[in-house]
């Protein structure tokens, strides 16, 4: 039987944490979903449908990796998509006192679904998405935190803004 993951998260926007995430998802599964969450209570920088176009801009070259956005309970999209395993990301300590209660609630809510931690490499464990959007808010620079597909959707969206 194909072992499917699903990797919810916001991803305003994907940065390389995530992508490094997704690729380590992929060599422990057969399939891994990226679920681009709405998140309204966030008040994401980028529209639902920019972060699902920056996500698949930056795994169109990762075989089986599915992205689609949601609103709904993590557990039913994963009931919905044959997912049996929720995959989330520790960047460090602090992450992993919510990460926790956040899988023991998942487990409460469906216990067929299991919940497994990855850390990102090294030298992405201190990105984050809201770094990135602080950077873009000061013209900073961010493409040594986010994939080359990304930081061209993000210097195309500045560009037609200037018009």
């Amino acid at each position: 039987m194909k072992k499917i993951a699903l990797y919810p998260g916001t991803f305003d926007p994907i940065t390389n944490g995530h992508f490094d995430i997704i690729e380590r998802a992929l060599n422990l599964f057969d399939e891994v979903i990226v679920a681009v969450a709405i998140s309204e209570d966030k008040k994401p920088m980028f529209t639902l449908q920019e972060r699902i176009n920056m996500v698949k801009e930056s795994v169109k070259n990762l075989k089986n990796v599915t992205v689609l956005g949601f609103n709904n309970l993590t557990v039913e999209l994963a009931s919905e998509h044959n997912a049996t395993v929720l995959i989330r990301g520790l960047r460090a300590v602090s992450d992993f006192e919510y990460e926790l209660q956040l899988g023991y609630l998942n487990n409460s809510l469906d216990d067929t679904i299991e919940t497994v931690y990855l850390m990102p490499k090294l030298q992405h464990a201190f990105i984050s998405s809201s770094i990135v959007r602080n950077l873009l808010k000061f013209n900073s620079k961010t493409e040594h935190l986010v994939p080359k597909e990304v930081q061209r959707i993000i210097e195309s969206m500045k560009s037609c803004t200037l018009q």
